[in-house]
Order: C-alpha cells, then structure tokens, then sequence
C-alpha cells in the first residue's frame, strides 16, 4: 500500500493530467476497517514530501447494519485531520463521528469539500432523505457539491443528481447554482479563483468591473483569466448560466 501510494504521488508530481490522489476499494473491507488509519498515517507522512499534490479521499461512506457501530467513529476526522484531504467523497457517516459537530466545524474552517452522491447512497447504503447529512453538512456551513459517483455502475448522470437534490430537498435556482460554482471553486485545477471568498458575490479585483461571462473581456481580466485553468473554467460557466437564464421560459409576462 505505501509503495502504491508513493508511486501515486510520485505520477501526481510528474504529470499534470494527474490532478491529485485518492484511494479505491470498498471503505467496509476487512482491509479497509483494519489498516484505515494506517494508510491516513501514509498519507501524512507524504503530504510535505509531496506539497503541490491535492488529496480526495473517499470517507464515511458508510452506514449502521454494514459495519459495527464502533468504526463509524473516525474515518472522516482521520481523513481531514490526519491525511489533510482537502476533498472528502460520500461522507455519510458524519453524524456518528466522536464530537461530529466539532468535525464539522473543522471542516467549515479548513473549506473541505464533500462530494454528495445521493443516487449511490441510496443504491449502496440505503440512506436517503432526511436520513442523509446533505442537508446538516449544508446547515454548517461545510462547501458541498453534487458528484454521480460511478455512472456506468448506477446508469445516471449529474444532471440526474441535481434533479434528485432539488426534489428531496426543495432547492432553489440560487442554491443550484452554488453546489455547481463549487464543484470548480474547490476543484484541483491550477490556478486562482475567480472569486475573492467563497459567497460567489466578488470577483477578483482583474475583473471586478467586467461583467461576468463576457465574451469579450476587459484586457485586465483577460490576462487574468488566461494565467488560471481555474478561473477559466469559472468563467465559462457563469456565461453558461447567463445564455440559460436568457432563455425565453425565463422571461416574466
């Protein structure tokens, strides 16, 4: 296991088209359960070695009845505290963390992003509803966007999961827009947001007078835009959500 995930860090260094590292199997295997922390030391003991590599770990994606009720515990805080994920995947588990409300004010204040996979929560865990930590991780404040998990496995995609979240958790345009702003505002690309916070209401200072999505930007903000895969990409999804919401259907009578 060390040797694979210094071989990981190691391609993540060399290679940019490997934007970061995480760990695939299923987080009840006996393996799993036995060497968790274990591998969250490792992961530790590499991030100075390794500083520009962004870490995803997959973490609490799992539930009562699938493993006993002692090791729902600390899989996420071990992630965030110990590994320094700056991403966690699923994290359903995080009301049965020791001292969860405090785990997730860490989370709030480190800005650790959970990935949400509604469909595949319910598909694999059996929780949904008001039973799943969407709506908690919301409450505090924690960043959170939408994520299919695996769409060859569970035949959807995205699109579905927007639905599915806007439906159990009646959702407004504004709070869409936000969990899709944050799937690129907490993103492993290279260089700086677009926006100055995390409320999405400033942009940088380079283009703080242009008017967002543009086609054509100001000089400043061009250049800006063009040093930051980042903010390109922001940038291309605020003219997307301005050619939507230009759309007939949206127009008042």
């Amino acid at each position: 296991m060390f040797a694979q995930l210094v071989y990981a860090f190691e391609l993540a260094t060399a290679d940019p088209r490997v934007v970061g590292v995480n760990l695939v199997a299923p987080e009840d295997d006996p393996v799993a359960l036995r060497d968790y922390g274990l591998h969250m030391a490792m992961i530790k003991f590499l991030r100075p070695l390794y500083p520009r590599v962004k870490v995803s770990l997959h973490a609490g994606e799992l539930a009562l009845g699938l493993v006993p009720p002692e090791r729902l515990r600390s899989h996420i805080r071990q992630a965030v505290e110990v590994a320094g994920a700056e991403r966690i995947g699923h994290g359903v588990a995080i009301a049965y963390e020791d001292d969860a409300l405090g785990l997730l004010q860490t989370m709030r204040q480190r800005r650790t992003l959970v990935e949400i996979c509604l469909t595949s929560n319910e598909t694999i865990l059996n929780v949904r509803g008001s039973a799943h930590p969407f709506s908690l991780y919301r409450s505090h404040g924690v960043p959170v966007t939408l994520a299919s998990d695996d769409e060859g496995v569970s035949r959807i995609d995205l699109t579905h999961e927007y639905q599915l979240a806007l439906q159990r958790y009646r959702l407004r345009y504004a709070d869409l827009k936000h969990l899709a702003r944050n799937s690129l505002e907490y993103s492993f690309l290279a260089g700086p947001s677009l926006w100055q916070g995390n409320a999405f209401k400033r942009m940088a200072s380079s283009c703080a007078s242009d008017r967002l999505g543009a086609r054509s930007p100001s000089r400043g903000c061009a250049a800006f835009l063009a040093a930051s895969d980042r903010a390109q990409a922001q940038w291309r999804l605020e003219a997307e959500f301005a050619a939507f919401e230009a759309l007939p259907q949206w127009r008042q009578p």
